[in-house]
């Protein structure tokens, strides 16, 4: 099922606040609670080097719903990072977490960043699988990044332009 991707703009958006609501909830059920920016997550997307897109799909009698959503943030003039990528557990495999991301990386890529980060942990495979797809790279592997069991890939994605 298609979805139109929005990007969230607290200036001319005057449904900001329910859609990070809505996307806080996601959130908590979507990553451990010490993983998750739920409590924070107002605060991340209105700094001014970050950026959310959410993807919306109709539900059906005119009632939509969010079901995913990227966070990206500009960590230098030369780097952007993939901070946050989630679909709800029902509407994963049906190519929204790389509509999402795709559309992430046409956003950093129009601040003229020449790399683009992200962590994820390596028993994501899903997610792994991804990011490889889209031509992600395995810079490094870091032990005890999540949590004492769990570490991570960090990955990049390089322009050459």
């Amino acid at each position: 099922m298609a979805g139109v991707i929005s990007d969230l703009d607290f200036r001319r958006d005057s449904e900001s606040v329910e859609v990070v609501e809505e996307i806080a909830r996601l959130e908590r059920k979507i990553f451990p609670k010490h993983e998750s920016l739920a409590r924070s997550f107002l605060e991340e997307v209105r700094k001014k080097n970050s950026g959310l897109l959410y993807l919306k799909i109709g539900k059906g009698k005119g009632e939509e719903e969010i079901v995913g959503y990227v966070m990206y943030s500009w960590i230098s003039s030369l780097c952007a990072s993939i901070t946050k990528l989630a679909v709800k557990e029902n509407h994963r495999r049906q190519g929204h977490g790389e509509a999402l991301l795709k559309a992430a990386i046409q956003k950093c890529r129009t601040r003229k960043v020449q790399r683009i980060c992200l962590h994820v942990d390596p028993m994501r495979t899903p997610a792994v699988s991804l990011y490889n797809k889209i031509g992600f790279q395995i810079d490094e592997f870091i032990e005890c990044y999540y949590s004492p069991e769990r570490n991570a890939y960090r990955m990049y994605l390089d322009f050459n332009d």
